[in-house]
């Protein structure tokens, strides 16, 4: 296991464990990660998001405990059996029907990503405050590529669910 700060840590070579200070920043790791793993050929990640409490507080990450650590864990084990790579976990099943559903939906468009649409999505997502003409100059691209691969990614929709997600979840917490 790969020594980490408190917050994360990966361990089994090839996981990695994340703790959020707020569950409503969620969505928007995930696309990150996706975002950052799918630039790469060949490359994506089967994450396990976990709502709950922290009952216990370790030196580690992955020695901390808690329900949500437990919903994580348990959801990670499932995935793979479901052929799925992306859901969520919470106290509160309801909620949680319905937020995969909509994570279901996010996915086609998520696994649809070429390496240039997830690089682009990528960075959008490093600078939100970002104009397009300034991303196209990161990127050393044009501004009409930038618009296109946007749309392409269809990251307006995925950013308007992300606030819908963040609204649903105002409800519970």
């Amino acid at each position: 296991m790969a020594p980490g700060p408190r917050f994360w840590d990966i361990y089994r070579g090839d996981s990695f464990q994340i703790e959020l200070a707020n569950a409503a920043d969620s969505f928007t790791l995930v696309m990150r990660i996706k975002a950052m793993l799918r630039s790469q050929k060949e490359l994506d990640t089967r994450v396990a998001i976990g709502i709950g409490d922290k009952s216990f507080a370790a030196g580690s990450i992955s020695q901390s405990n808690g329900s949500a650590f437990i919903h994580s864990g348990e959801l990670l084990e499932s995935l793979k059996a479901q052929k799925q790579s992306l859901a969520i976990r919470s106290p509160w099943r309801e909620w949680d029907d319905e937020m995969n559903t909509y994570l279901k939906m996010a996915l086609v468009i998520m696994d649809q990503w070429k390496p240039k649409t997830a690089e682009l999505v990528s960075v959008v997502l490093q600078h939100p405050q970002k104009s397009q003409q300034e991303i196209a100059d990161l990127l050393q691209i044009q501004q009409a590529g930038v618009s296109q691969g946007l749309k392409r990614a269809h990251l307006k929709e995925l950013l308007d669910w992300d606030d819908i997600f963040k609204k649903k979840l105002k409800n519970f917490d």
